[in-house]
Order: structure tokens, then sequence, then C-alpha cells
């Protein structure tokens, strides 16, 4: 599991555009995860030292392949050539010029919801992922990403927060999901921020820090 309690919320997720709000709890998260860690391993043959690019936003969704991606032991980063690719929908001529074994595409729609319309030479990740194990064991012991229980210092957060983030101002994973997973903190992450509804927001979801 990749929190202490799994029935409290652990990232959820706004997008003030669409109106969207998606709360994954420990085990919802750890579900996806696994899927995805699954997904890596035993659909795609993968496993320590390959390599993933990961051309996507923040978001729940991008939670979880970033996750999934560490619980397998693949590294993360900027490659040309990864043994694997998941972008987003609208960085497919981006990721075309990428030498990936495989490809997976998001759509990041509401819901989870699958891609109408899927780009020649890319898999649906939504669609995919759903027919994998939702458990997957064992973890790795350390964090990824650069030193995250430091970053958390750095930025504030302390086990046990509630962390509203805003998704255009730290757009790192490190600061975004990794940092506060780590220090046993929870993420509200938005999306679109509409500032005139932070105030309300902060007190909906008992907000205790802030990287906005």
């Amino acid at each position: 599991m990749l929190v202490k309690d799994p029935t409290r919320p652990v990232v959820t997720w706004y997008d003030d555009v669409t109106g969207e709000r998606v709360e994954l709890s420990g085990a919802t998260l750890d579900n996806w995860v696994a899927k995805t860690a699954n997904l890596l391993v035993d659909g795609l043959g993968l496993g320590a030292g390959d390599r993933a690019t990961v051309l996507l936003p923040p978001h729940w969704q991008s939670a979880a392949v970033l996750l999934g991606c560490w619980a397998a032991r693949l590294t993360v980063g900027a490659y040309r050539q990864p043994d694997v690719l998941f972008t987003a929908a609208d960085r497919v001529d981006e990721a075309r010029e990428l030498a990936a074994g495989d490809r997976y595409v998001l759509g990041l729609a509401p819901l989870g919801m699958p891609m109408r319309a899927v780009p020649e030479g890319f898999v649906d990740y939504v669609a995919d992922v759903r027919g994998y194990g939702d458990r997957f064991a064992p973890y790795p012991s350390e964090w990824p990403g650069d030193d995250p229980l430091r970053r958390a210092g750095e930025l504030g957060i302390t086990e046990g927060d509630r962390v509203l983030v805003d998704a255009a101002a730290h757009p790192d994973p490190l600061d975004w999901l990794y940092a506060p997973l780590a220090a046993g903190a929870s993420v509200v992450l938005c999306g679109n921020l509409d500032r005139d509804k932070l105030a309300d927001r902060e007190a909906a979801e008992q907000i205790t820090a802030r990287l906005v």
C-alpha cells in the first residue's frame, strides 16, 4: 500500500474548467497503481532498469502512471528511446518523434472515460489498464524523485497535511505528487485553478498547506 490508512483521501483532483472533481482514497489509488505496474510488468515484460517517458500534465491519472512506473522499478525521464511512453492526447505529435517501444495515450477525460478515437500507433491507457490485476507487490522501499522528503521540508509539508496544489504553478511531480505522499500528506490538485473559488475550497477540503 502507498499510505498507512487506505480509507482516507490521498489525491483529490479538481478541474475548474470542466467542473470535474475526483477523489481517490488510498485503496483506490493503490488499485490504479497496481494495475499500471501489472500492465508494465506482465503486459509489456518491463522491469528494473527499463525506461519510461511520461508526457503528462499534473492529473490524477498521471499520478497512477508515475507511481505505477515507480512500483514496477522503471526509471522515468526525458528519453528519446524509452521502452514505454505515456502521452496526453494533445502531445501525440511530440510523442511520435520519440522512438518508443510501446506507446500509450491518455485523453484525461472526466471520470476516467476511454477515448472515443485513439491515434494510430497508440493504445488507450485507460481502456487497457483496466484489464490488469489490482494487486502488485512489493513496492520499492525508496520513493522516486530527487529526495522527496527533503523537498517536502523545503515546501513546508508535514505528515497529515492536506496540501492544495495549483497544477500550473507546480507541474513537477516531485512537488505535486512525490514529496507530499512521501511525507504522509494528501493532495488536492487543482487544474485551471479559479482563484475566486480558492477560499471556499480550502475550507471545504480542510486545507493545511498550500502550493499556489
